[in-house]
């Protein structure tokens, strides 16, 4: 006997299951597939006039139901573990999870209707009361407080905060740029070397007065050296370099 329904009371084919499980009160778990089936493809015949893009889901529905009805005809499968396998069961898994889902999505309505009803308002405190602060009880404080508890505290902050150096960047100072004019290095040593003629190279860097100059000097002196205006000569290892200059 067909059973008058409306198809815009259901939002798919696992909906209209579960209105015909709990219309013939039946165990989710132990489906009179026969029935329902039956019960579903009576459904099916009054949507022949239904749009074809929403009955093709129950269609397909209504085919996984028939091929249900005939898995349970045969004899029933054994799986692994020698366990007999029910046809329903994928069925059953898929109706308890949208079940789920139905009844979440409703929870989650009636959740979004009562917020609607929910009003607030900014906190409007007296001054009086948002700047009150309890009061400190030193004596409670310090009540079971020494000098040795005290000393101690103490020491453990400090020794936070030695912890928190770096004990090799905290060694670096400020960097200093040296600048040297090269133009001025090199017009000094040539009037040098014009002045002295033959001089020792050591006594030439002694009178720079930083590390920089005597980088400079000592690249002046190659220059110099390469464009032939002064020649040098050692006569030992490790002698003192001796500096002929052809400066005129």
């Amino acid at each position: 006997m067909a059973i008058p329904v409306k198809l815009e009371v259901f939002e798919g084919p696992l909906d209209l299951l579960l209105h015909l499980i709990d219309k013939n009160k039946v165990d989710i778990y132990d489906i009179p597939i026969v029935e329902i089936t039956e019960q579903y493809l009576d459904y099916i015949r009054q949507m022949e006039n239904q749009d074809m893009n929403v009955m093709s889901e129950f269609l397909v529905m209504a085919a996984t139901l028939l091929d249900i009805k005939c898995r349970m005809l045969l004899p029933k499968e054994v799986n692994e573990e020698g366990e007999e396998e029910d046809p329903r069961a994928e069925l059953v898994q898929k109706l308890l999870e949208y079940k789920m889902y139905k009844y979440m999505s409703l929870e989650l309505k009636d959740r979004q209707v009562d917020a609607a009803r929910n009003m607030y308002r900014d906190p409007k405190l007296p001054k009086e009361v948002a700047n009150y602060r309890q009061p400190v009880n030193y004596d409670e404080l310090f009540r079971d407080m020494t000098l040795n508890k005290l000393h101690e505290i103490f020491k453990s902050m400090i020794r936070r905060q030695e912890d928190k150096i770096d004990p090799i960047r905290s060694q670096y100072g400020n960097i200093e740029k040296d600048e040297v004019d090269m133009d001025a290095k090199a017009m000094y040593v040539e009037a040098y070397a014009r002045e002295h003629k033959v001089f020792s190279f050591r006594k030439l860097l002694e009178k720079q007065t930083s590390k920089m100059e005597i980088v400079v000097t000592f690249l002046v002196i190659l220059e110099m050296m390469k464009t032939g205006m002064i020649y040098i000569t050692q006569e030992e290892i490790f002698d003192d370099i001796m500096i002929t200059s052809n400066v005129v």
